[in-house]
């Protein structure tokens, strides 16, 4: 029997052919980092946020049992005939109806990098009146949540936990605001009340998720995704709360900051809405300056700040005011946004929406960024203002301030 040896190939084709490897290597999308929880995220989309309610439940959920699935689809239709009737009201009044507003005083050059402190929860608000951003990053005491117990919770414990969520994001989807017993409380939930959250908002948006994960920040600043050893390790710990009056999370440190890349239904585009849980206080901020440095590394940002109970008003929140105005290329908020004192010794411009006649929370009444803001209001012509967007002031009135560089 005959046995072919090989032929060998001439120099110059060997090296087409490694040079041709190479090509298709750097061509090859980089393995994912971390944990991809998107199949958590797709369940939370479709029970929690009420995400293509038209579609059966996953059998993850109902797990094939025809007796199990009629009562879970029992709930879940109830809750979803809830949320969405609500989810109606605000998407007609912000995105629809709203909509005009946005474009006639948002800018069309305002940075697409949006930073929202103080904003549990509300990324519904930033997709309202930035929907063309590509990275929207909220920042607050509440931690994002563990999404991966909702496949293990009994039919009782979901039906509650659809309650309580509901109970807890009321305010968010009939007037865009929360409060921070709401916020706090969701925490303790079996269903991650941030991360519900921002899907409702990509629902109430027509947004989709395409992934889920978890990250943490080095010393830099800079992002590391968790892996499954780091998850694994975390278990083991107990979450605390990063202000004393908070309520301990019921979930691991891991699940503090997320980051759930979204899209348009229908489009190819990828956005990217990152939560970090983080006190912004002065002594939290010197002890951990690493959001201070991944906030710089972006540059010129644009900001929303709203519903924050007149924090940067105090001078213990003098750092993360201090960095927002250092990168502040446009900003809209209530009267808990930047106070006028500060904002002309920046040299930064505001102009005043709707009516003003004093703050909403008595504890914030009568002082000098109150009286500022008042005559702020006062010495400006009357611009509308067709909606609520964060607190009202002290008599109910609606109002919003855009803050930006002289030049």
């Amino acid at each position: 029997m005959l046995r072919s040896r090989p032929i060998p190939l001439p120099s110059h084709i060997i090296a087409s052919l490694v040079a041709l490897g190479a090509t298709f290597a750097l061509a090859r999308p980089a393995a994912a980092e971390g944990v991809d929880f998107i199949a958590d995220a797709r369940l939370l989309y479709r029970v929690a946020a009420c995400g293509n309610a038209d579609q059966p439940l996953p059998e993850v959920l109902t797990k094939g049992d025809p007796k199990q699935t009629k009562e879970i689809t029992k709930i879940v239709d109830r809750h979803c005939k809830r949320i969405l009737e609500y989810m109606g009201k605000f998407r007609t009044q912000y995105f629809d109806k709203g909509r005009a507003w946005f474009d006639a005083v948002v800018p069309k050059t305002v940075p697409t990098t949006v930073v929202y402190p103080f904003g549990g929860g509300d990324l519904i608000s930033a997709l309202v009146a930035f929907p063309t951003a590509t990275e929207i990053t909220t920042i607050s005491l509440e931690q994002s949540g563990d999404p991966r117990r909702i496949g293990k919770l009994t039919v009782n414990q979901l039906d509650n936990s659809l309650g309580v969520l509901r109970r807890d994001i009321g305010g968010l989807i009939s007037v865009g605001s929360n409060t921070s017993e709401n916020l706090s409380a969701g925490q303790r939930s079996d269903l991650p009340g941030q991360v519900s959250s921002f899907l409702l908002g990509l629902v109430a948006g027509g947004y989709e998720p395409v992934s889920m994960r978890y990250f943490k920040l080095d010393d830099a600043g800079a992002i590391h995704y968790l892996e499954q050893a780091d998850l694994d390790a975390a278990d083991k710990e107990k979450g605390k709360s990063l202000k004393g009056d908070w309520q301990d999370p019921a979930f691991s440190p891991a699940f503090s900051n997320v980051e759930i890349q979204y899209r348009k239904i229908g489009d190819t585009v990828v956005h990217v809405h990152r939560h970090i849980g983080w006190n912004l206080g002065d002594a939290y901020l010197t002890k951990n300056p690493q959001l201070l440095r991944h906030l710089e590394s972006k540059g010129p940002v644009t900001l929303l700040t709203k519903g924050a109970s007149y924090l940067l008003w105090r001078g213990d929140f003098s750092l993360v005011r201090t960095y927002m105005l250092d990168h502040l290329a446009w900003m809209l908020s209530d009267s808990t946004g930047i106070p006028p004192a500060y904002a002309r010794q920046a040299k930064m411009i505001q102009e005043t929406y709707g009516y003003y006649s004093g703050a909403f929370l008595e504890g914030a009444q009568d002082g000098r960024h109150d009286q500022a803001f008042i005559e702020l209001w006062r010495t400006q012509k009357r611009r509308k203002l067709p909606f609520r967007f964060g607190y009202v002031d002290k008599d109910k009135q609606a109002h919003l301030v855009v803050t930006r560089p002289k030049t």
